[in-house]
Order: C-alpha cells, then structure tokens, then sequence
C-alpha cells in the first residue's frame, strides 16, 4: 500500500526545439504551479452570497438588525462560521439577512446565545457618557454658586 502512494506519475508535454534543464526547470515550475491554483480552499467567514452557494451545502438564513451586523461578524469569527450578508432595501427600514451554512446551524445557534448575552450585559450597564455629562453639569452648578471675591493686591502698602 505504502509503495502505491510513493508511485504517482505525472505526464508533461513540452514542445521545444531543444531541451535543456532550464526549459525542463520552467516547465516543472508552471506545471506545479498550476497545481497549486486548482487546490484552492475555500473562503472562510464572511463571503459573497455567490462563494457560499458554491460550497453545496445547504443554505439558511435568519434576520439582523443593521446596527447589530459589526458585533455579530466578531462573534462569527470567535465561532468560525461561514456567513453571507444581503441587504433587503426593498422595505423600509431596510432589513438585513444573514445567509450560513445549514451545517453550522448548532454553532450558529450557540454563537447568537453568546451575542444576545453580550448585548443584555451592554445594555444594563450605565452609560459613561450620560454619567459625564451628569457631573460635568453638577460642577458647573457649584462653580456658579461659589463666590467670586476680586481683590487687587499688587503688594504694594503706604
């Protein structure tokens, strides 16, 4: 068995007037080149609708919100699932889908878990910005109340 996996023959047709090992050296590289360019890998993460169809799996879809789609590309990546956005601007507002694989449909349902807690988690905490301008209003609250006492003293006495 070990010696029929060894044993791989490749036929190469040159035509050339002399052969040398320099036209033999191109010939292999073009050839293994070649090569190299049909065993391509298919694209992982997010993709054109097109490049997912061509995987042949089965395709699904659920829908996103549009201010949602950057945090759950994050979450996609940490799960790598194979995704396609379409924007569906026949409605308004317009409302996005997310095409996935019909295998990834268990880690597709584990990674939303993982999102929607991440959103609950934002969503309860208070905001930073609201808190500054809170006490960057009560400030200038104090400062008005404060008294302002004008003294010129330049340090001289008679």
């Amino acid at each position: 068995m070990q010696d029929e996996i060894n044993e791989k023959t490749i036929a190469l047709y040159i035509k050339t007037g002399r052969l040398t090992a320099e036209t033999l050296q191109k010939a292999m590289k073009a050839l293994l080149s070649q090569g190299k360019k049909q065993i391509e890998k298919p694209p992982h993460g997010k993709q054109t609708l097109r490049q997912l169809m061509k995987q042949n799996t089965g395709v699904s879809n659920i829908e996103i919100t549009g201010e949602n789609i950057k945090a759950f590309e994050s979450t996609a990546k940490k799960y790598g699932i194979d995704f396609a956005l379409k924007k569906d601007a026949t409605e308004s507002p317009p409302r996005y889908l997310v095409f996935f694989k019909g295998r990834d449909a268990d880690v597709l349902t584990a990674a939303f878990k993982e999102f929607s807690a991440k959103k609950l988690t934002q969503e309860k905490r208070p905001s930073i910005r609201k808190l500054l301008s809170a006490f960057r209003d009560k400030a200038k609250q104090r400062d008005a109340q404060r008294v302002k006492e004008k003294n010129k003293d330049r340090g001289l006495e008679r």
